[in-house]
């Protein structure tokens, strides 16, 4: 059986930026909030993190930054994902360099490679490190989509590890699991559909909800993988009106709202990305009240 990077829930944790680059002093306080919460993994410089703005030698610093003020206590899986290869290699080795636990690596997007293509893509990336890696697979964001049976073909590489799904089809999940097995850990890459990929066998969840909310997430997926299955049901209905808020507008327009709004400073998205609306974000502080985290 292959490495298990982690089990339970990770928080893809956006990135707070002023006008001269990343505002580390408000990453690190955000950091030991999710560890003090009982976050089970971190995901840095993933989509909420906007890695997409950022240049790479802000993607490498923060990087950098991530490791050594987590310190080892959860685990730490990089976003060196690009839609070019050589790219994703670099920022891959150098993750390793830095003592990362894992890399998470999107499909690349705006090429719309071929199965084949990203076969070969992920070879090239995994044939480069002994880290594992997180297939990361969310065609509504690069329009390209990770087939079950490219995915049984990846699993056979043997530091690929895991897929992020984030396709929203849960067929798709449930025939991924079917074909791999053991040897691709399935995490959602959904808030709103933690329990359904749980139930085909997913380890759980790589998350945006757990930015403001990680006790609550992480408990969650625990409760399930637990056997308790009615705590775990009710946790995801009372969720769903709180991960509709943080998606009312793009990720991680809501989430960078939030995060302000219970009192962190992380400043608004690049653009392209632009600030929430005042009427979203009327709805997303009364979510986040009815919640209990503001």
């Amino acid at each position: 059986m292959k490495k298990i990077l982690f089990e339970g829930c990770a928080t893809a944790i956006a990135t707070p930026f002023t006008e001269s680059g990343v505002n580390f002093e408000e990453f690190g306080r955000l950091i030991d909030f999710q560890i003090e919460e009982g976050i089970d993994a971190l995901v840095v410089c993933g989509t909420t993190g906007e890695s997409a703005t950022m240049t790479d030698s802000e993607r490498k610093e923060t990087f950098k930054y991530a490791v050594k003020k987590v310190a080892g206590r959860v685990p730490v899986i990089i976003g060196t994902g690009s839609n070019c290869t050589r790219t994703a290699i670099e920022l891959t080795k150098y993750a390793e360099s830095i003592g990362a636990d894992g890399a998470l690596v999107v499909t690349p997007y705006y090429n719309k490679a071929t199965q084949n293509g990203l076969i070969e893509h992920y070879k090239a990336i995994a044939s480069s490190t002994s880290l594992p890696i997180i297939v990361y697979s969310v065609p509504s964001r690069t329009g390209v989509n990770v087939l079950p049976n490219t995915c049984l073909e990846l699993s056979k590489i043997s530091n690929i590890v895991a897929i992020k799904e984030a396709s929203g089809n849960l067929s798709q999940v449930a025939e991924i699991a079917a074909l791999c097995g053991n040897n691709l850990t399935i995490y959602s890459g959904n808030d709103d559909q933690i329990l359904p990929v749980l139930s085909v066998g997913g380890k759980g969840v790589i998350s945006v909800l757990s930015n403001v909310a990680p006790k609550k997430a992480s408990k969650m997926v625990h409760d399930y993988l637990n056997g308790n299955f009615e705590d775990a049901k009710k946790a995801q209905l009372e969720s769903i009106s709180l991960i509709n808020a943080l998606f009312c507008e793009v990720n991680p327009i809501p989430v960078k709202a939030a995060l302000n709004m219970i009192g962190y400073d992380f400043g608004n998205p690049r653009l392209p990305l632009t600030p929430l609306s005042e009427k979203n974000a009327a709805i997303l502080k009364q979510e986040l009240q009815n919640y209990g985290v503001l």
